[in-house]
């Protein structure tokens, strides 16, 4: 029983991990903390980090219900997700997100340089959304198998947490042009991702082998 745990809490933990995608996001929190303080960036990635968990668990608790309301198969919310992570990569590799996080009034709030584009769609993002609903499936998971869901995303954005909180020196290393290097690669590599997350629903769509 305790094996078949662990290895579930470690899928369950990867996959998330990797789809949340901390690395990706690094660029813009650094982005959008430009200028600030440390207690004050800190702040931003509290917020950005809260935001996104409350938007991830109302998918939690409500997403699929409310696909099966609205009569939204899977594979179009899979469809419509990656058309807007595909979206939002190009606008990172074209220098759209860094001109939006650069071009934040000075006197903008610790929250409101939280929620976009940082808590979303940079941290809750269609992945993620897409994601979490997959693995609280109310047909296949228990309740207590979804709780351990929860458990392990707030556990990802801890970590996050801790990442964010070390970025300060990898913008020191790599300077505003290193990160908008880094920002525009990593761009390239959601918008790879979302291309084949369409390629996925189009085959779940059309019933393609």
């Amino acid at each position: 029983m305790a094996p078949t745990f662990l290895h579930d809490f470690f899928y369950e933990f990867v996959t998330l991990f990797v789809i949340l995608d901390p690395v990706a996001t690094v660029p813009i929190f650094l982005m959008v903390t430009a200028g600030l303080g440390r207690r004050q960036s800190l702040l931003v990635a509290a917020y950005a980090l809260g935001v996104a968990f409350v938007i991830l668990l109302f998918f939690i608790l409500v997403g699929q219900q409310l696909l099966s309301a609205l009569h939204i198969p899977m594979a179009s919310f899979q469809l419509a997700g990656s058309l807007v992570l595909l979206l939002f990569g190009l606008k990172m590799v074209l220098g759209k997100v860094t001109e939006e996080a650069t071009a934040m009034p000075a006197d903008a709030t610790p929250f409101q340089r939280a929620v976009s584009p940082l808590a979303i769609p940079g941290i809750a993002g269609a992945g993620a959304i897409l994601t979490v609903v997959l693995l609280t499936d109310n047909h296949v998971r228990s309740f207590g198998e979804q709780l351990t869901t929860t458990v392990i995303l707030a556990l990802c954005l801890c970590l996050f947490f801790v990442l964010y909180a070390v970025a300060g020196s990898l913008f020191r290393l790599l300077g505003k042009p290193g990160i908008e290097i880094v920002s525009r690669v990593f761009g390239l590599i959601l918008a790879s991702i979302a291309v084949t997350g369409l390629v996925v629903a189009f085959k779940l769509a059309f019933g393609l082998g």
